[in-house]
């Protein structure tokens, strides 16, 4: 920073400054002298006035420590006002400007008297705490959401980012890294304000030369502003820190008026008064199965390391499906999430509205909007259920889905290991749902909501199929998961993480396809999908948001439905398939299938 480093060269003793040590104001300097006499008067205080007297005794030390204190200290307020807030931009170029908010502040500091700039100086050192927060935020959404933080929605993930850690590395790594946080944002605040008050202590010991360099940086970053003047691909003259701050003050002020706007929107739907008997008729007597597969995005079909697996898989899967009878087609959906909270992407696809944040999933999942799964409930002619292995507390979303009953990770009778946050393999989860429901003999056809959870990050350690006849409670896989990767080794390698994250795609659509192999039968139509793309690191930061579709059935007039959606032929979408937003599906897959509009408007 200009206004901290310009003036070298001075022959007199310097206090954190190369240069000369001012002795302080007349005020300041008999406060000082006060404060020590009547401290010497102490055994203490006579200590500590020894302990004080080693910069007489080693004056060349003292002088040193001094300037690198303020040296440290000036790195640390200019690292903070040009940190970036994503990954790929943190470079040493992109701390080789000059900020605007280091200017004024020191324009500032040299104006107030002692105790105002005291005050201004731990501000300004809480507010560098703020920005530090929430730009390191930004990059860890960014890195695993597609996204930055957003103040006003975001505090409620934090839970669940706990959890998910406990779930994959154990209680007392997620306990460490609650306290490791609340303990690192409050050792930002101690260093930044520390570091503010040195700097405006400094500033105000050598006010006259201060104020010359302010002038000069403020002159300099004025004129690389205007002249548009560049250094390393990016301009000279910065404003990042306070950009950044009102970048989320925006987002937070349009976060407060989407809630508004989309409270209004969720109650309008244009099949909200449809009559019972006009849904989904061309289905009837058909059992409807809609499936996800966590993770399942478009990078795993056409990424370089994860495709050609993938796209095998995708192939056999096909071609055995093909000799049972079914026939396939596949398309492209742009997700409303990106990287985890894959509830948006189940909420999304099953309500026909954008919910791309936590509060409209509250929002939405607390009203009466019809989802797709309770389409099949209204209208009587189905019996609903929906098996959600991840699910391991109360979820009253349950009453919103329209399902009529729930299996979650407790009642499915399983009674193996663990794999990482998965609570049981797909090819389990599967099975029991075929023991449990699917398999039983019934008055109505079944309407399904299935979750599958092995392609959750961080792919260690993965499943292998085994025989259906061995599954048994689960307990066949405890070997398998002993002889896996751990989790923290790929969560820490990147191409390890893309590789295992491939086969963990493998696996969970093996899974299905022997599964719908060996029970569907000539009612089955099944409908899967991913949730959303894995994150940033697997999928790449230029990645799109889309995630593969795929509509099976062995009555050839169910696919013929859906002949106009122009859908690639087989498991694999095309690259030239169709791609449509996450929320246009439900309406599209309502109307192919016969049911007639009777909008509500709220």
């Amino acid at each position: 920073m200009p206004v901290f480093t310009r003036f070298s060269g001075s022959s007199q003793p310097g206090d954190g400054l190369p240069g000369a040590e001012a002795e302080p104001a007349g005020e300041e300097r008999e406060e000082g002298e006060r404060e020590a006499t009547a401290a010497s008067r102490t055994p203490l205080g006579h200590r500590l006035t020894h302990l004080r007297t080693w910069r007489t005794r080693h004056p060349r030390t003292a002088r040193a420590l001094r300037l690198a204190t303020t040296a440290l200290a000036a790195a640390l307020v200019l690292g903070a006002l040009l940190l970036p807030n994503t990954l790929p931009a943190l470079k040493a170029v992109s701390f080789a400007r000059i900020p605007a908010e280091a200017v004024i502040g020191a324009v500032v500091v040299l104006a107030l008297p002692r105790r105002p700039r005291l005050v201004a100086a731990v501000l300004y050192g809480l507010g560098l705490t703020a920005l530090t927060t929430v730009n390191l935020l930004d990059m860890g959404f960014n890195e695993y959401l597609g996204r930055g933080f957003n103040a006003a929605l975001d505090w409620d993930l934090l839970p669940d980012a706990q959890a998910y850690v406990e779930d994959t590395l154990g209680g007392g790594v997620a306990t460490a890294a609650a306290v490791g946080a609340v303990v690192l944002v409050l050792l930002v605040a101690a260093v930044m304000v520390a570091a503010t008050i040195r700097l405006a202590t400094v500033l105000a010991r050598h006010r006259v030369r201060a104020t010359k360099g302010a002038l000069i940086a403020g002159t300099v970053w004025v004129t690389c502003s205007a002249l548009g003047l560049t250094l390393f691909g990016g301009p000279i003259a910065s404003e990042r820190g306070a950009g950044a701050l009102r970048v989320h003050a925006q987002r937070t002020v349009e976060s407060l008026r989407d809630e508004a706007e989309f409270v209004k929107q969720s109650k309008a739907d244009t099949f909200g008064n449809t009559p019972p008997g006009q849904l989904l008729p061309d289905l009837r007597g058909k059992d409807v199965i809609f499936t996800f597969i966590e993770s399942y995005g478009r990078s795993a079909v056409e990424d370089p390391i994860m495709a050609p697996g993938v796209g095998r898989t995708l192939d056999t899967g096909t071609e055995a499906l093909e000799k049972a009878g079914f026939a396939a087609r596949s398309g492209w959906l742009t997700s409303a999430t990106y990287g985890g909270s894959s509830w948006l992407g189940h909420s999304t696809t099953m309500s026909g509205l954008w919910i791309d944040n936590q509060r409209r999933y509250r929002t939405v999942s607390a009203g009466d909007h019809l989802t797709l799964t309770k389409a099949f409930q209204k209208t009587g002619a189905w019996d609903t259920v929906g098996v959600m292995p991840g699910v391991q507390k109360g979820w009253p979303e349950e009453k919103w889905y329209g399902l009529d009953k729930l299996y979650d990770a407790f009642d499915l009778g399983y009674r193996g290991p663990k794999f990482s946050w998965s609570t049981m393999p797909d090819q389990y989860a599967l099975e029991a749902f075929q023991r449990r429901v699917h398999g039983k003999k019934r008055d109505k056809p079944l309407m399904s909501f299935v979750i599958l959870t092995s392609s959750h990050q961080p792919w260690a350690p993965l499943p292998k199929m085994v025989g259906w006849d061995e599954l048994g409670d689960g307990s066949v896989f405890d070997a398998i998961q002993k002889a896996g990767n751990k989790a923290s080794d790929v969560l820490t390698d990147t191409t390890k993480s893309r590789e295992e994250y491939g086969r963990s795609i493998q696996y969970s659509l093996t899974s299905l396809t022997q599964w719908l192999q060996r029970y569907g039968t000539d009612d089955t139509v099944l409908v899967f999908l991913g949730d959303h793309q894995p994150i940033a690191r697997v999928s790449g930061n230029r990645a799109s948001r889309d995630v593969p579709v795929s509509i099976v059935a062995k009555d050839p007039k169910v696919l013929d439905k859906v002949a106009g959606w122009n859908w690639t032929a087989g498991l694999k979408p095309g690259r030239d398939a169709p791609v449509w937003k996450m929320d246009s599906f439900r309406d599209r897959f309502l109307r192919a299938f016969g049911s007639t509009p009777h909008p509500s408007k709220g």
